[in-house]
C-alpha cells in the first residue's frame, strides 16, 4: 500500500504561481524504476495527465500541453514530489492529484495509487 497526501492548493489570481507538494509513504513506495506523477481534473472535464518523474533517476516527462509552465521535481530524502505552476490561467482551475506509480503508454497515462486531490482555483 502507498499513501499520497497533497498540499499547496488554493486560490490564486491569473498570472500567479502555486507550488503543490505530495508526501508519499507506504511499504511498497520508492521503486527505482517507478514514477510519481501529477494529474488534474477540471469540472465537467476528463482527468488529464500533467507530468511524471522517475524516482530513481529524476528524469521528467510532460504531456505536450503542460510543457513550459509546469515543473515537477522530487526530494528523495523526504519522499515528496512537487509541482511548480507558473503563469496560471483560469483554465488551470482543477483538482490536482498526485499518483504513484505512474505509467505512460503513448498519450495514455494512468496510476495505481492516487491522493485525495487538492483544489486549485485561478481567478481572472
Amino acid at each position: 500500500q502507498v499513501q499520497l497526501v497533497e498540499s499547496g492548493g488554493g486560490l490564486v489570481q491569473a498570472g500567479g504561481s502555486l507550488r503543490l507538494s505530495c508526501a508519499a509513504s507506504g511499504r511498497t513506495f520508492g521503486g527505482y524504476n517507478a514514477a510519481m506523477g501529477w494529474f488534474r481534473q477540471a469540472p465537467g472535464k476528463e482527468r488529464e495527465p500533467i507530468a511524471r518523474i522517475m524516482w530513481g533517476t529524476g528524469n521528467t516527462y510532460y504531456t505536450d500541453s503542460m510543457k513550459g509552465r509546469f515543473t515537477i521535481s522530487r526530494d528523495s530524502a523526504k519522499n515528496t514530489v512537487s509541482l511548480q505552476m507558473n503563469n496560471l490561467k483560469p483554465e488551470d482551475t482543477a483538482v490536482y492529484y498526485c499518483t504513484y506509480p505512474t505509467y505512460a503508454r503513448g498519450t495514455y497515462w494512468t496510476a495505481d495509487y492516487w491522493g485525495q486531490g487538492t483544489q486549485v482555483t485561478v481567478s481572472s
